[in-house]
């Protein structure tokens, strides 16, 4: 079973990932962690997937070029647009 598999299926996990430390602070809930850490491990998958695209498709393009635009696609803004383009909100 894939590691993509078992989060799916691991409820804990998904309420994790939804869970804004906002509302840990109000609600006094201790038992559960905030999206944080899962945020910042989506935020490095995201970049490496992104890198090795990039390194794929630009195989011309410098070090420098490729990080420039790394940074232009994985920026909030692009990434709320992309979300909203696909209708995840």
């Amino acid at each position: 079973m894939s590691a993509i598999n078992n989060f799916l299926k691991n409820q804990k996990l998904w309420q994790q990932a939804l869970t804004h430390r906002s509302f840990l602070n109000e609600t006094k809930r201790d038992r559960l962690g905030s999206n944080e850490r899962l945020e910042f491990l989506g935020d490095a998958v995201l970049s490496l997937v992104v890198s090795e695209w990039l390194y794929q498709k630009f195989p011309d393009f410098s070090e420098g070029k490729l990080t420039n635009l790394r940074s232009l696609l994985v920026k909030t803004e692009t990434l709320a647009r992309i979300a909203e383009e696909q209708r995840l909100g």
